[in-house]
């Protein structure tokens, strides 16, 4: 897959093209029927970037995606989504007959030009997850999302007017919310999987902070622990946020309060060299961020146990 020609498809117009389908009937926002999809090679890779927007509900598809180094097999009722510039790949085992269904949202960034949306659309930290950290769907899931998706077909099939783009719009940030919602409900259903993140999360922190990776290193940075546990940084903040309130920095963060206090309460190091050790440069930082999780400074909390 490393090896894989890269494919830069810019326009929704080219997709269309590529993939056999009719001219969209509107240039920057394209609802396809999956099962009347063609163009993917019989077998063999291809790496493929959009400069749009997609956002993808789909079934029975028995090719695998890939982001980076991670491979995703899809099931039944699953949704991704794929911002503008991001790379993923397609791998057609040879002797595959290539099957799937579903839907798929293509909206150019063009079409969000002078709307809210353009700028609210990127703070929705799904675009960046990984593949293999897809939203599965209950039906009725599959159901909202699949009329939302016919409802911005349906707009743009009728006489387009100065209301038109409105009420895509509209309809795709109702799309967003949803998936957002959905996302919430499934951190919580999938407990097991959760559990297992937030456990070995504080396995990691823990040997990181009995080493002596805080001196050499300094504090270990969300993407270091997001690599470690396998999932995109953006993932794990969000799940971390469903499941206690608090994104991976915090958490970190208080990681390294507990240990500040340990070294406060049982050493004579004085706070300086506390901070060093914490992979602190300037003790003032150290300090701040002490008084900011604790509302003492760290001498105050020293002299709370004398």
């Amino acid at each position: 897959m490393a090896n894989a020609p890269l494919h830069r498809i810019k326009t929704i117009s080219e997709y269309h093209q590529v993939m056999g389908l009719p001219k969209p009937e509107h240039p920057l926002v394209s609802v396809i029927n999956l099962d009347a999809l063609g163009g993917l090679p019989p077998h063999g890779s291809v790496s493929i970037v959009f400069d749009f927007y997609s956002i993808s509900l789909k079934k029975n598809f028995n090719t695998k995606i890939k982001y980076g180094q991670q491979e995703y097999d899809f099931d039944e009722g699953t949704m991704f989504f794929i911002s503008p510039g991001q790379v993923f790949g397609i791998e057609v085992e040879e002797g595959t007959v290539v099957k799937r269904s579903g839907w798929l949202l293509l909206i150019h960034p063009d079409f969000l030009w002078n709307a809210q949306l353009a700028k609210k659309i990127k703070k929705y930290e799904y675009f960046d997850y990984s593949v293999h950290e897809a939203l599965f769907l209950s039906e009725k899931e599959e159901t909202t999302v699949v009329s939302i998706m016919q409802n911005i077909q349906q707009e743009y099939q009728s006489n387009i007017d100065k209301f038109s783009q409105d009420v895509i719009i509209a309809q795709v940030e109702l799309l967003l919310t949803y998936a957002e919602r959905f996302y919430q409900r499934q951190f919580i259903t999938r407990k097991i999987t959760s559990h297992k993140i937030l456990d070995r999360l504080e396995q990691i922190l823990t040997e990181y902070f009995e080493s002596d990776s805080l001196l050499k290193k300094g504090l270990p940075t969300v993407q270091y622990i997001a690599e470690a546990l396998n999932v995109s940084p953006n993932y794990l903040s969000s799940m971390l946020r469903a499941w206690t309130g608090q994104s991976t920095q915090q958490h970190i963060h208080d990681k390294l309060i507990e240990k500040a206090k340990e070294k406060l309460s049982v050493t004579d190091l004085s706070v300086s060299e506390i901070a060093y050790e914490l992979g602190f440069e300037h003790s003032q930082s150290f300090s701040k961020l002490f008084k900011t999780k604790t509302n003492l400074s760290p001498l105050e909390f020293r002299h709370s146990f004398n």
